[in-house]
């Protein structure tokens, strides 16, 4: 099942402050904010990098500070820029990560790598024993986002992960993407408003460590809010 988030009163040091936040289980939401908002720090709050000074974060109706934070690691998927691949494992070993925690079998393993690895357009005889280095910034995080949905995780968390790709890189890796989401709970971290529209059904405009604007997608290109017009204005000249 999807998992649900919620914030409560949640600071972090001077960063984040008196964060509440509900996010329903199967939503995608795309937290999006100028450098140094604190986008990431809200994402990195939600698998338990980091600790809130004040509050409280509750995935699944248990509050984190009581929860076995290496199980909810292994049924979160984290997708981040650069991909953070073992640049000493394969192809294959890199996405079979989570299963192996997770004692598949590895014929199950090996089926399910293949079969996600052909969707992403990376044919599994040719790249399952290839490095990391010897692949190209669009292939290395097609692998990625392999490994962190893999098993099917009900959470999704993804810091930026197309942010150094180029323009058509990116799209294509959106659109598979949103094809692999299946019903995961999904937030996801941009700067990109595009994006943002693309990917998620609610965006959540970050200001100066505070939820500025919370709103659904759709009604965001409307809203009056001037960072938020900033963004729209951005946008439309970038298109």
């Amino acid at each position: 099942m999807p998992s649900a988030i919620e914030l409560q009163r949640v600071s972090v040091g001077s960063i984040l402050r008196d964060i509440d936040l509900k996010i329903a289980p199967g939503e995608a939401v795309a937290l999006i904010g100028r450098s140094g908002a604190g986008k990431t720090t809200m994402l990195r709050l939600m698998n338990g990098i980091v600790t809130p000074t004040d509050g409280a974060v509750i995935v699944d109706g248990t509050a984190l500070a009581n929860s076995d934070l290496i199980a909810l690691r292994r049924r979160t998927g984290m997708i981040i820029q650069g991909s953070g691949l073992f640049p000493h494992r394969t192809v294959y070993e890199n996405v079979a990560t989570v299963p192996r925690l997770l004692q598949w079998p590895e014929e199950k393993t090996r089926a399910a790598a293949s079969a996600l690895l052909e969707k992403m357009s990376m044919p599994f005889e040719k790249f399952k024993d290839r490095r990391p280095r010897s692949l190209s910034g669009g292939e290395q995080q097609r692998v990625g986002i392999a490994r962190a949905m893999i098993a099917n995780p009900p959470l999704l968390l993804c810091d930026e992960p197309f942010a150094a790709l180029d323009p058509i890189v990116r799209r294509e890796l959106q659109d598979t993407f949103i094809a692999l989401r299946s019903d995961a709970t999904i937030v996801f971290v941009t700067h990109d408003l595009n994006e943002a529209l693309r990917v998620a059904e609610r965006i959540i405009l970050v200001d100066s460590g505070a939820i500025a604007l919370d709103c659904a997608a759709r009604d965001f290109l409307a809203s009056t809010h001037p960072i938020a017009r900033q963004f729209v204005e951005s946008a439309t000249v970038a298109a």
